[in-house]
């Protein structure tokens, strides 16, 4: 069984996917009380931190599997004032103190397309350095959820940081060759499960919509 530190878990979308992959999550750490308490009611199991990830220790879990999370996105998002390395909000120095703490074999980050920006290269390129440092090979790709199958037009930048020694045993995932299934096709199980007689004539007219 593989095991992961989750950063920044919000109400545990990316950890559940994990959770499916085969990874046991030694700890999650989320600011938000109600992102908390969802975790905690649908995984009582998982050892959940309520707590700024400024104040985190991740020497209790050095030489987990895998450190993961979706780092606060304003500070390259495009809707904002990108202002990257100098936003307060930005917790990759953070990120980089737990990955040193830690030692993972492996680090996944996520956030927007923005990130990407030729604005930010000279900070990619930092970023990548310091994780050399620390002894890990570094990618990046954009990847949209509507080319695995989710009815949504999500791209994101996914971030994957391996030891050196086990960097040449990793692939990307093969984007889906066919289109992506719609929201009607996606929803209509539940939404007819229980009867409901208008599900056929509602997955008719989702069907013509787009992935969000």
């Amino acid at each position: 069984m593989l095991s992961s530190v989750e950063i920044c878990a919000g109400a545990g979308g990316q950890a559940l996917g994990l959770e499916q992959a085969g990874f046991t999550h030694s700890a999650l750490v989320e600011i938000d009380p109600a992102s908390c308490a969802t975790l905690r009611l649908n995984r009582p199991q998982w050892e959940v931190f309520q707590q700024d990830l400024l104040e985190f220790d991740g020497r209790p879990y050095k030489g987990v599997d895998l450190l993961a999370g979706g780092l606060p996105c304003p500070p390259f998002s495009v809707a904002g004032k990108q202002l990257g390395a100098k936003d307060e909000r930005n917790l990759f120095p953070v990120a980089l103190r737990l990955v040193d703490e830690i030692r993972p074999r492996a680090v996944m980050i996520e956030n927007v397309r923005g990130f990407l920006d030729a604005v930010f290269e000279d900070y990619r390129l930092y970023l990548k350095k310091q994780l050399e440092k620390l002894g890990y090979h570094t990618e990046w790709r954009l990847l949209n959820a509507s080319e695995f199958g989710v009815p949504q037009l999500r791209p994101r930048v996914v971030i994957v940081a391996l030891r050196k020694e086990i960097a040449d045993g990793f692939d990307w995932p093969q984007v889906a060759a066919h289109n992506p299934r719609t929201v009607g096709e996606t929803l209509f199980d539940l939404m007819a499960a229980n009867g409901w007689q208008g599900a056929k004539a509602w997955r008719s007219r989702a069907d013509e919509i787009a992935p969000l």
